[in-house]
């Protein structure tokens, strides 16, 4: 009897442990996006951020909820990050089995800036390309990696 106890025991606490579910797991990009953001004119100057936008499928066969995204942006093959956008995937209400969320947009605060025109710029010989790497966290977990999408060459307006 107590070697049954203690095995009850050490599930219930195997579970405390594990409320969540590792949403890399659980939960896949759709409808992805990448370019360079239009962000306006900052100091007299064309300023184009690399951006990302896509929809999470629920692959699963439970609600999913409170799921935190984190973009890490990078130029080239350098190892550091170039900006980051960091934010809510699922918030509030959960994500039903099979369901997608609605856009998903994240945008680096840094980009490049030019006197050129916009597209010109995109096509400059100096212009550097750059990927974003999608993490992706519940609850006390750590970060987890869901993707890595290249920034397509491609202005985006909204």
């Amino acid at each position: 009897m107590d070697r049954t106890l203690s095995v009850l025991v050490l599930i219930s606490v195997a579970t405390l442990g594990c409320r969540g579910v590792d949403p890399t797991t659980v939960l896949e990009p759709i409808d992805v996006v990448t370019g360079w953001y239009d962000d306006g004119i900052v100091e007299g100057k064309n300023k184009l951020v690399p951006s990302v936008s896509f929809k999470l499928r629920n692959k699963s066969d439970r609600a999913v909820r409170s799921v935190q995204v984190n973009a890490i942006f990078k130029r080239g093959d350098e190892p550091e990050p170039w900006g980051d956008h960091y934010g809510w995937a699922i918030q509030g209400e959960s994500l039903p089995p099979g369901e997608t969320t609605g856009d998903i947009v994240l945008r680096s605060g840094l980009g490049y800036t030019g006197e050129q025109p916009r597209q010109q710029m995109l096509q400059n010989k100096e212009f550097i390309d750059a990927k974003v790497e999608i993490f992706l966290k519940q609850g006390s977990r750590v970060w987890a990696k869901l993707a890595e999408f290249p920034i397509e060459r491609q202005l985006l307006t909204k």
